[in-house]
């Protein structure tokens, strides 16, 4: 799985987004003070989400950004592929020509990876991740420890 720089900060943008949007718009030099991410990154990020009905802009004086949507139906699939950000481990981009124009031996296995990337991606929406950084237990994000794992602790 190769998720880059460019998803991780639209999904980190888009959780401190959705933390503070209920004191009014969001400034992107305010998520870029925060976060620690370029604003001439984040502007561009921001173009993307909007283009995607993500989030929407409030130009003047007190403007910024707000999500066009609720948390709870906004994905992190939905962000990622937003800001074009492919989740493909396979070498060929799903077009089976891997190796010498064929497919590879380990095609399959790649290529259910994508999918269990893209069906979990898919299950975790914003509010999750707003509720996590609350504090509060959120179901949806997994816990992949073993079930003896999880006795121990």
């Amino acid at each position: 799985m190769r998720l880059t720089t460019k998803g991780r900060f639209a999904v980190t943008a888009m959780v401190d987004l959705a933390l503070r949007q209920n004191r009014g718009p969001v400034t992107l030099a305010a998520i870029s003070e925060r976060q620690h991410i370029s604003l001439s990154y984040l502007e561009q990020l921001f173009g993307k989400l909007r283009r995607a009905s993500l989030v929407s802009s409030v130009r003047g004086p007190g403007g910024g950004y707000n999500l066009a949507q609720p948390t709870h139906q906004v994905t992190v699939a939905d962000i990622v592929a937003a800001v074009d950000e492919p989740l493909d481990a396979t070498q060929c981009a799903g077009k089976e020509n891997c190796h010498d124009d064929k497919r590879c031996m380990t095609h399959d296995l790649w290529a259910t990876l994508n999918e269990k990337m893209h069906e979990y991606l898919s299950s975790v929406t914003l509010a999750d991740l707003v509720a996590h950084q609350s504090g509060k237990p959120v179901a949806v994000i997994k816990d992949f420890r073993s079930e003896k794992e999880k006795v121990a602790a």
